[in-house]
């Protein structure tokens, strides 16, 4: 994935994500030039009239300074009124079945609509072929797809464009005012989104070209966030939300569902299924041998030290794993890389000479040349008044939910529902996507059977090992050997493709950018006590 913040095109993987989220007007179609058109016709006969009225200067609607700031992407009402204000003009909201002569905000909308839907009809819509493309390969590769619009004519614009068929779900300004949903940038309409087509957040792109919808998609806690930019205002996208930018939907990339022709001798960096992938303990020396430089070993906790249980803190690192990952201690470098707090990781594991890192990178106990400056230390710890408000707010929201478990770390709030009944998990669901939308500066992310919100920066477990990497390697040139077992181990897996062995521990369909797989934690010390054998005999 490309660097937040740049304009490079982004391939679409299965290993970090299921679905995306489009929106229509700008992205799907090319109907949001019509939409602007539409809006400044009617906003200056308005604005006319009432210059006439007043005997005022007549100042006409823009469509840079005003439709992209005030309207876009946003429903009718909620744009009429935000421009509106604007210019000091204040009018009773009234109510969206308002007609066009009603004295009201909703009525000065609805004469907007009335010119839009005359002109569809009149010229018809047209979608980007490279979107329509685009979809059509993501559909094929597998991923889910689903619409959101601000606008109640989502469907007829669909069928004038031809592009019906293409989506799994469609969240429209119809589905909005019947569900009480607020517009961008409020994230609500992409989240119901997702819940549609049954994917979390974080498992989902969204695909916006509005400032207000890459707000929107920041705030729901999205896994990435695409801006697409038609009308010059890339760094105005990036400002609001945006991870990347991109110009046409062509730029974007599809990872091939490739698992008929994929094979052993696939190149590290492959994305497939862990069901596909050799066994690291029956390929042992392969992996040895892809190792450019001595081995420097990065371990997840939970699910790869110690076998996942119904309660977190009973999570005990067997006395066997322990035992060798001392022995590995001796003749390498040796990183835990956990979701947890770096104090329950110190505790737990215990091994002198190991390097830790706790909350996803977040927290990290080493020597002076792996330990975060101070400028970033700080930047870090400015969330953690944030943190405990929502942790509070969750408490509050999930008393009432029997077996929902709320886990403070350092830098994240963990809210797990193993025990949760499957009936009652939409509402945990409900309640996180309650206190995400209060606190922008959180993102979500997910796990086996746990959401987490921690700060909204462009931090991960991937990130914490190429900075531990640089730390370790003003010494030597090592070749990372990652193991872990979850989708925030996916971040690793991508940041090490290349460099060294990604290993991922589980069996099941799951796609994943891991070269080798381990069944289970036993198999898990296993290859560890042979890697601790192999050090000790290469020197």
């Amino acid at each position: 994935m490309p660097e937040p913040g740049s304009r490079t095109a982004v391939t679409v993987d299965q290993a970090r994500f299921d679905a995306v989220v489009f929106d229509l007007d700008g992205v799907i179609t090319d109907t949001a030039s019509t939409h602007a058109k539409a809006w400044k016709r009617m906003f200056d006969e308005y604005l006319l009239a009432r210059a006439e009225a007043d005997g005022a200067d007549f100042v006409p609607f823009g469509i840079d300074e005003d439709y992209r700031v005030y309207v876009d992407g946003k429903p009718r009402c909620d744009g009429a009124s935000a421009f509106l204000a604007s210019r000091g003009i204040e009018l009773p909201m009234g109510a969206p079945d308002d007609g066009p002569d009603d004295p009201t905000i909703c009525g000065v909308a609805r004469r907007k609509n009335d010119a839009f839907m005359a002109t569809l009809e009149e010229h018809g819509a047209e979608a980007y072929p490279s979107s329509i493309a685009f979809l059509e390969e993501l559909r094929r590769a597998g991923f889910k797809t689903a619409i959101i619009s601000a606008s109640k004519n989502c469907g007829a614009v669909l069928a004038a464009a031809g592009a019906t068929g293409l989506f799994d779900a469609q969240v429209d300004g119809l589905v909005a005012q019947e569900l009480e949903l607020p517009g961008k940038p409020a994230p609500d309409v992409f989240l119901e989104a997702a819940r549609r087509i049954g994917v979390e957040p974080s498992r989902a792109i969204v695909v916006e070209d509005a400032l207000a919808g890459v707000e929107a998609g920041r705030a729901g806690g999205f896994g990435l966030v695409v801006g697409v930019d038609r009308l010059g205002q890339a760094d105005d996208l990036l400002a609001h939300g945006a991870d990347v930018v991109v110009s046409d939907l062509a730029e974007i990339g599809v990872a091939s569902d490739v698992a008929s022709a994929v094979t052993d001798e696939d190149e590290a960096g492959t994305t497939r299924r862990i069901d596909e992938l050799p066994g690291a303990l029956e390929r042992f020396d392969r992996v040895v041998g892809e190792l450019a430089g001595p081995p420097a070993f990065f371990l997840d906790y939970d699910g790869t030290l110690t076998p996942i249980v119904e309660r977190p803190e009973d999570a005990l690192m067997p006395p066997h794993t322990r035992e060798v990952v001392e022995r590995l201690v001796a003749v390498a470098p040796v990183a835990m890389i956990s979701g947890r707090d770096v104090s329950f990781v110190l505790e737990q594991v215990g091994v002198d000479g190991a390097l830790y890192a706790g909350s996803h990178g977040f927290d990290i106990v080493g020597p002076a040349t792996v330990r975060v400056d101070a400028d970033m230390k700080a930047r870090f710890d400015s969330f953690l008044p944030l943190l405990e408000d929502a942790q509070d707010e969750l408490a509050a929201g999930l008393a009432n939910i029997g077996g929902a478990r709320i886990e403070r770390k350092k830098f994240a709030v963990a809210v797990h529902y193993r025990q949760v009944a499957e009936e009652d998990v939409a509402r945990v669901e409900d309640v996180v996507d309650a206190v995400l939308s209060v606190h922008p500066k959180l993102r979500r992310s997910g796990g086996k059977k746990v959401v987490e919100l921690r700060p909204d920066l462009e931090w991960d477990k991937g990130r914490a090992v190429l900075f531990l990497l640089e730390g370790l390697g003003r010494e030597k040139e090592y070749a990372p050997v990652y193991i872990g077992d979850d989708l925030t181990d996916e971040d690793a897996f991508a940041a090490i493709a290349g460099l060294g062995v990604g290993i991922v521990v589980g069996e099941g369909s799951r796609r994943t950018a891991a070269e080798y797989a381990l069944s289970d934690t036993l198999e898990v010390a296993q290859f560890l006590e042979r890697m601790a054998a192999w050090a000790e005999g290469t020197g």
